[in-house]
């Protein structure tokens, strides 16, 4: 069977992802099964510091709770007695509470959907209105311009956490409109799913603003125009054709925020399953956990076989019959601002990383805490009298090198895997929902507490959005009219690689690399702030937002210079991949 029209001859199989979901899944239940004795530390005394804060428990109470919980039958013992109850809607009781396992997981899990559907509506909000302009002008051939694509990047470079910090201080405690803490009901919801939504609508708005173009360059969409079909009928119908590229992205992107919002949810006081997760990986509560994990497998895995059903409905018979014709982008000129965007952020870091390296990062003085942005101080002080200005400098190499080195990574193992999507689809479903906080708990239990061992946990989590989206491009390309008449021409499998399959995908998987950085850059430095990662007082950017975000009402210059520190490097990368794909078109 031919590569290009293996589509159209048969329906694939449905036992290759089948089995990719349940080994992707036992791999990682098994893992997190091994967690406690991974760790090094006792598990009888994790236990039980979790219970009473004892830090200091005799060896007699050791050993009772060592009997209680029977940590001497060994972790398998524990996995099949727990795997062996869920039949019969059993897990377990915490071993921290002692109160059934299941009801604590389904309200979590009720909390975390609600929270994720209202911040999807968030989503998808933001992201119509990031290529609103792209719509109107390109449904109406009156796209002439690329876009530099500033705005997503910049919405997209919002620390989660932050703006959560803000939304919850200015809406809540100031304006008392909406609840600051809680979990009371809808109103409750708002706030934090601002804070999810609008950084994940402006990354998904980004890429289906570059996607659109080539949707309106097609042969149908001029035809239409001629005959005088209405804007919005044009608009809708090149929504549907390049939606589906996009769709894959909502699993690792909005889904995950199930697991993975878990400093949103504890800023706002909020129960749900990625805070639940974490707090029973950090006390071994070895059944609550467990539980946890499966809820997130059977989510993600239940939304990547939903988001691949609509994304056939909407390609329909083409993608079926192998005639899915190709999208071209179309010569747009590139902004004349875009030299000037792209030459002021490379002056802006130049200058904050060379005044940063002449002065001391380390150096405390308790006299000079929470200072203003002074001359002696440009960009003010934090908790311990250190000088920002010299913190960013310094962290500014650091940062940058090992968030690039984890994107690189993430995408080159995302896109050899996407290359084989029967066998990667379970995998990304399973993994695009677990917390990379979970993923370093159990890294750091092998490894130890180290910066690379951060990278390697996001990795090991991060390259669930560039699979999807190379799987989806590389579906749709195979299904065009042009990989069939390179085969009937007696074209190989290396030549449709190298010549057309390969050269669809890495602009667009290059976009959500630099559209993700920012994002790898905070993940990394939540590791680091629970001890994970990184390690103080180490200067980090990501951790120079996490320790002074305590600190942002008081004095928000503490957070203020990481923050657009962190929106100059996004805008940077983003404007540099422009101008590149202008002088390379």
């Amino acid at each position: 069977m031919s590569l290009a029209h293996a589509p159209a001859a048969a329906r694939p199989s449905p036992w290759p992802a089948a089995a990719g979901r349940v080994l992707a899944g036992g791999a990682l239940l098994g893992a997190v099964a091994l967690l406690p004795w991974l760790s090094g530390a006792d598990p009888a005394r994790t236990v039980l510091r979790a219970r009473s804060a004892d830090q200091n428990p005799t060896p007699a109470e050791l050993a009772a709770v060592r009997v209680q919980l029977g940590l001497d039958e060994g972790p398998l013992v524990h996995l099949a007695h727990w795997l062996g109850g869920l039949p019969r809607g059993d897990a377990g009781v915490s071993w921290v509470s002692g109160a059934p396992v299941m009801p604590q997981v389904g309200t979590a899990l009720s909390v975390s959907l609600t929270l994720m559907l209202g911040a999807f509506a968030v989503t998808a909000l933001v992201a119509g209105l990031v290529c609103a302009r792209t719509v109107f002008l390109g449904s109406r051939r009156r796209l002439r311009q690329d876009r530099a694509g500033t705005t997503a990047a910049v919405l997209a470079s919002l620390p989660k956490f932050l703006l959560a910090s803000v939304l919850a201080t200015v809406c809540g405690v100031w304006w008392g409109w909406f609840p600051s803490s809680g979990w009371e009901g809808p109103q409750s919801m708002l706030l934090p799913s601002l804070a999810l939504g609008i950084p994940s609508g402006a990354m998904l708005g980004g890429m289906l603003d570059q996607a659109l173009p080539p949707a309106f360059h097609e042969p149908w969409a001029r035809t239409a125009y001629a005959v005088g079909l209405p804007s919005g009928r044009i608009a809708r119908n090149a929504l549907r054709r390049t939606l589906p590229g996009i769709l894959p992205q909502l699993l690792p992107t909005v889904v995950a925020l199930v697991g993975g919002a878990v400093a949103v949810e504890m800023i706002f006081n909020i129960p749900g399953l990625g805070r639940l997760a974490l707090e029973a990986a950090v006390a071994q509560d070895l059944p609550v956990l467990q539980t946890a994990t499966l809820a997130l497998v059977l989510l993600g895995v239940s939304a990547g076989i939903v988001i691949r059903a609509l994304r056939h409905a909407l390609l329909g018979r083409p993608l079926r019959d192998g005639a899915l014709p190709a999208l071209h982008r179309p010569p747009l000129t590139v902004p004349s601002s875009l030299r000037w965007i792209t030459t002021v952020c490379a002056l802006v870091l130049l200058a904050l990383v060379t005044a940063g390296l002449l002065r001391d990062p380390l150096q405390v003085d308790t006299a000079a805490r929470l200072l203003p942005p002074s001359l002696d101080h440009p960009l003010g002080t934090d908790a311990l009298g250190r000088d920002l200005l010299a913190r960013l400098g310094h962290g500014a190499l650091r940062t940058a090198g090992v968030a690039l080195a984890v994107t690189a990574v993430s995408a080159v193992t995302g896109l050899l895997l996407g290359m084989a999507p029967r066998a990667s689809a379970g995998p990304t479903e399973v993994v695009s929902t677990l917390p990379a906080v979970l993923a370093g708990l159990l890294i750091a239990g092998v490894t130890g507490p180290s910066v690379w061992g951060a990278a390697s946990a996001v990795c090991a989590v991060g390259w669930t959005p560039y699979a999807a989206q190379t799987a989806a491009l590389l579906e749709q390309e195979r299904a065009g009219g042009h990989i069939a008449a390179s085969v009937a021409l007696g074209a190989g499998r290396l030549h449709l690689m190298r010549r057309h399959l390969l050269p669809s995908v890495i602009p667009a998987l290059l976009r959500n690399a630099l559209l993700r950085l920012p994002t790898t850059v905070l993940v990394l430095a939540s590791l680091g702030f629970l001890g994970l990662g990184e390690q103080p007082p180490t200067p980090e950017w990501g951790r120079l937002l996490s320790e002074n975000q305590p600190y942002a009402e008081l004095a928000p210059w503490t957070v203020l210079g990481p923050a657009a520190a962190l929106v100059v490097l996004s805008v940077l990368a983003v404007t540099g991949s422009v101008r590149g794909r202008g002088k390379g078109a």
